[in-house]
């Protein structure tokens, strides 16, 4: 994730929060759990006014016992563990806090039961095809929650950096739209509260960990996003950050400790020096800053050694899995917390769901990095990993250089690097994000080059994504400004000139590029040999400017030739022997025609074909 911001002053925010004498317990989180989960030791958050003085007593629940108790030098924080053991039934546990010459407190914390199939979720794969959307940017479905009482920063659509009105509303009227484009997964960035004075829209800067954010609807609204989106055949991947928060989220106020966030003298910025964890050089200060480092001045570097914390985090996303049904989560900046607690993490979420999945951003174009985090990888400093699956920026970034120069050579030898990870198949590939400009700008807004791009990203191995707006050409062009780039969807505000959703107002490039594609990605969806097929390539040629690399199971086989000449090109096929005969028959997946092929193809000039073979 890179996030470009306004700099405040940085200070360290200690001290004590006013609250209520007659109410002291503010917050207690998670805010429930369930009977049942694996994961069956909790430790409850307990915040409230000199909270801490007060004697705590579990009352008598069958199956949950008291564990410890822990304080902090912060008087406003209780830390309750308990066991919840699997005679445990679903009610509500009872809380009792006490003290001479004052009320007790009875706080009754829910034990639900697990809804059906939470056990069994079934994550993101390779047969799926991925729609990353930035939802403050995309559909306003709910003008009424624009604008939100006691939120510090108001809607502003005539400002790039600001709110713009996008909302869960929006993204459940548009289900339909995006299964017909023929994706089977949505990633949606940050969706919890994120309230910051600016900038808040990119929603990477969270001020309370388990609330949605008002101005996209509500935790309720969320949850019902995920089953409808279920109904209709398709998963949501939530976007989820373990490295850090918002400098305005509401325990940075209050502090339990001085070592819940990492803390410098003065503020000091993450050196982004993602070699160290396995340079066997690397000095202790630059490691140090590295992980300890804050990212940007607006959020502070939450300190995962802190053991509270660390159980914090870890129940955190259980806890949207198990209440939402995700099907998948995106960890943000996954190196830049303790790698250590990132293993943690990753095995308790793995662990209390099997059929999972997640990818983690590892934002380098050196593959022997990021496979360092891949599970099954053996490394020489003897770190394991359970995280399945990446995202391949250096595979993005060599298919980009191809395109944009002479050969197709750098993709060829980045992907003959795949030997470096356990499983190349998991990694999530990519055009392009939201963090970097629009791929259609990346290509000179050459269309052609563009749908070169995309069919190689549909066919090639991993679990392809989509940025929104990629079907419509959306583009930045002139700059890199991420407000430009994660611009307005067309059609997502009443009024819009254009609209993707009905056709209005869009170019012919435009419409074509989105029909495109929908061929693509629907026929991707039913296509084995493209989830899991094995994959063979040949090495391009230095002047014939054509790529073609084969994908196949026993039972399938398909043929992928991008051929970047800005001519018709005859291909000799004698080359591709070992696995096609000479003679073969097929069908033309993007145009639909019926080949047969006697050792030559005439290729159209910058045109991919997808050719399914007979067998």
């Amino acid at each position: 994730m890179r996030i470009f911001v306004v700099v405040f002053v940085y200070v360290v925010l200690t001290g004590i929060h006013s609250l209520s004498a007659q109410n002291p317990i503010q917050r207690v989180e998670p805010p429930n759990w369930w009977v049942g989960m694996t994961h069956n030791e909790i430790e409850l958050l307990v915040y409230g006014n000199n909270i801490a003085s007060y004697d705590f007593v579990l009352m008598p629940y069958e199956g949950v016992m008291l564990k410890e108790i822990k304080r902090t030098s912060n008087k406003n924080y209780y830390f309750i563990s308990l066991n919840i053991t699997p005679e445990a039934k679903p009610g509500n546990i009872v809380l009792k806090f006490s003290k001479q010459k004052a009320s007790e407190i009875m706080y009754e914390y829910p034990l639900l039961e697990r809804e059906a199939g939470r056990a069994t979720l079934e994550g993101f794969n390779n047969s799926d095809a991925i729609y990353l959307i930035t939802p403050d940017r995309f559909v306003n479905g709910d003008p009424n929650n624009d604008a939100r009482k006691g939120f510090l920063e108001q809607p502003n659509r005539s400002f790039k950096g600001g709110r713009h009105g996008g909302d869960i509303a929006g993204l459940d009227k548009s289900l339909d739209y995006i299964q017909d484009l023929g994706f089977t997964a949505i990633w949606i960035n940050p969706m919890l509260e994120n309230n910051m004075p600016n900038y808040s829209y990119h929603g990477y800067a969270i001020t309370d960990f388990y609330k949605v954010d008002e101005r996209y609807g509500s935790n309720e609204s969320f949850k019902k996003l995920c089953a409808d989106a279920k109904k209709k055949g398709m998963k949501v991947i939530m976007d989820i950050i373990a490295n850090h928060c918002g400098l305005e989220h509401w325990w940075m106020k209050d502090l339990p400790s001085e070592d819940w966030i990492n803390q410098w003298p003065e503020y000091t910025g993450t050196n982004h020096k993602k070699t160290v964890v396995l340079d066997p050089y690397a000095s202790q200060t630059d490691t140090k800053q590295f992980f300890d480092g804050w990212f940007v001045p607006t959020m502070p570097d939450l300190n995962q050694r802190n053991a509270s914390m660390a159980k914090y985090l870890i129940q955190n996303s259980l806890w949207w899995i198990e209440y939402a049904g995700i099907s998948g989560i995106r960890m943000d900046t996954y190196p830049y917390p303790d790698m250590y607690f990132m293993r943690d993490w990753t095995k308790a979420v793995m662990t209390e769901y099997p059929n999972f999945n997640i990818v983690g951003e590892e934002w380098v174009l050196r593959p022997t990095i990021v496979s360092y985090w891949q599970k099954g990888k053996e490394n020489a400093n003897g770190y394991t990993s359970d995280l399945k699956s990446l995202m391949d920026f250096p595979l993005q970034n060599a298919l980009v250089k191809s395109l944009n120069g002479s050969g197709w050579n750098d993709v060829y030898e980045e992907l003959g690097q795949d030997y470096l990870y356990p499983n190349p198949n998991d990694l999530v590939v990519f055009p392009d994000n939201h963090d970097m400009s629009r791929i259609f700008s990346q290509l000179g807004e050459d269309f052609d080059k563009y749908k070169l791009a995309l069919a190689y990203f549909a066919t090639i191995r991993g679990i392809p994504q989509f940025y929104y707006g990629t079907e419509v050409l959306m583009k930045n062009p002139g700059t890199e400004d991420h407000g430009i780039i994660r611009s307005d969807f067309p059609g997502g505000w009443e009024g819009d000139r254009s609209n993707a959703f009905t056709g209005k107002g869009l170019g012919a490039e435009q419409r074509e590029a989105q029909q495109f594609v929908k061929k693509l990605l629907n026929w991707r969806k039913s296509n084995t040999a493209i989830h899991h097929g094995k994959l063979m390539h040949f090495a391009p040629g230095n002047q014939d400017e054509v790529y073609v690399f084969f994908r196949y199971t026993e039972e399938k086989k398909v043929m992928v030739i991008l051929n970047k000449n800005r001519k018709p090109y005859t291909l000799d096929v004698t080359r591709f022997n070992e696995i096609i005969a000479e003679r073969f028959s097929g069908e033309e997946v993007l145009s639909g025609k019926r080949l047969e092929i006697d050792g030559k193809i005439t290729l159209k000039a910058m045109t991919p074909m997808i050719i399914e073979i007979d067998e």
